[in-house]
């Protein structure tokens, strides 16, 4: 089955000319870089197309017979778009052919159409009677569900409407697809990111000029202490001017063009007298395909080795099949702190402490103090997430942020 082909007549039957549908396809590959996607994109063409509703049914993991409905209409205000939750197997739209722009009429007659509960339930009350839609199949062999809508007192959809219908669909796929791999990557990034800061790794991305254009929790929590390093107008510098010289002196290593660049390191004295802070400084590669400005061109990594290990104490207690109460004292030991410190931080008798570590030695294999820290830093315990608790969530709803959530009705 073969869509219509738009004409320029017919285009400009349907009040549209080149640069108005270029603007829209521009709009809808802007829209996989929105934090809102669709938005703009689904009440431009509610106006192009004079409808009551443009929706884009979305699927939804883990729940094969629910999906995210995306609506631009008038359903909780004029020109708000809502998620909505969608059941999927009420409708009368499965199973169409895969980006092939149909009608209702393609479907069934209008009488079975206006008797359908589909349409009793869900479409009547809402003003919604014509319908044209696809399902836009996408790389990874699902599908998206693509619907607009007029009342009935409006014209049916006509064959120009589907072949404008039918050019957006590639567009929108593509949009969908890329958005969906930004997604995937900032994803992985987070979690990147997340692991760098368990492992008590402090991170700053600089920009071609020096200045601060990310920094990671940790690396907050040292320039706080002012003990060494400092943010002087949104650039980093050390206390010490000869440290800082140094300290600059990488970063516009960092920075110079055709030369061979790799990551330099240096130390960082405290005035506080404690050891001082590591500190790497590695260029980000770049493709320079464009004159811009702004763009990350440096990675600085601090290690502050006085600093508290961030091992999880769940994963260390599963890892290493440990008690509760030999874990705390395992991860006061892995702090720096000797046996009997440690006993005292947690209100033990040094014979209690004793027994824990005895049982600790023989479930790790491990004979020395020493030798328990060492497994204990090398080991995947500061990787651990901590655990949090997560709230049920209803089947009947969709989280979806930040975009308004609504699931009293069904379209």
């Amino acid at each position: 089955m073969e869509n219509p082909v738009l004409t320029h007549q017919a285009l400009a039957e349907l009040g549209l000319n080149l640069a108005d549908y270029d603007r829209m396809v521009g709009d809808i590959y802007d829209g996989a870089l929105d934090p809102k996607p669709m938005a703009s994109i689904l009440e431009n063409m509610r106006e192009v197309f004079q409808a009551n509703y443009v929706t884009l049914i979305l699927r939804v993991p883990d729940q094969p017979d629910m999906g995210v409905m995306i609506v631009a209409g008038d359903i909780e205000g004029e020109g708000e778009v809502i998620y909505m939750a969608y059941p999927q197997t009420n409708t009368p739209f499965a199973n169409q052919p895969l980006d092939y722009v149909f009608t209702v009429d393609d479907i069934m007659t209008a009488t079975q159409w206006e008797q359908s509960a589909y349409f009793k339930m869900h479409c009547g009350p809402q003003g919604v009677y014509h319908v044209m839609g696809s399902d836009i199949s996408t790389p990874d062999g699902g599908k998206l569900r693509f619907r607009v809508t007029r009342a009935k007192s409006a014209p049916s959809f006509s064959v120009n409407d589907r072949a404008l219908c039918a050019m957006f669909l590639p567009h929108l796929r593509r949009a969908l697809n890329i958005h969906n791999l930004l997604d995937r990557s900032e994803s992985l990034n987070e979690l990147y990111a997340q692991a760098i800061s368990r492992l008590s790794v402090a991170t700053l991305v600089l920009d071609e000029c020096g200045s601060v254009l990310q920094i990671n929790p940790v690396a907050q929590g040292i320039l706080a202490g002012g003990d060494g390093l400092k943010l002087v107008g949104g650039r980093l510098e050390a206390t010490y001017p000869s440290d800082n010289r140094e300290l600059q002196r990488l970063i516009r290593s960092a920075f110079a063009e055709n030369t061979a660049k790799s990551a330099e390191a240096m130390s960082v004295t405290r005035p506080s007298g404690q050891v001082s802070l590591g500190l790497v400084v590695e260029p980000i590669p770049s493709l320079d395909w464009a004159d811009e400005k702004g763009k990350p061109a440096a990675l600085v990594y601090i290690r502050d080795a006085a600093s508290k290990s961030q091992a999880s104490e769940v994963v260390t207690k599963q890892l290493f099949n440990l008690t509760k109460a030999e874990t705390a004292l395992a991860m006061e030991l892995a702090n720096g702190l000797s046996l009997e410190e440690a006993a005292e931080s947690l209100n033990i008798r040094r014979n209690t402490a004793r027994a824990h570590l005895r049982s600790i030695f023989s479930k790790t294999g491990v004979r020395r103090q020493t030798e328990l820290v060492r497994i204990l830093l090398n080991s995947v315990v500061a990787l651990g997430k901590p655990q949090v608790n997560l709230k049920v969530v209803e089947k009947s709803r969709v989280q979806v942020p930040p975009l308004t959530l609504a699931t009293r009705r069904q379209a």
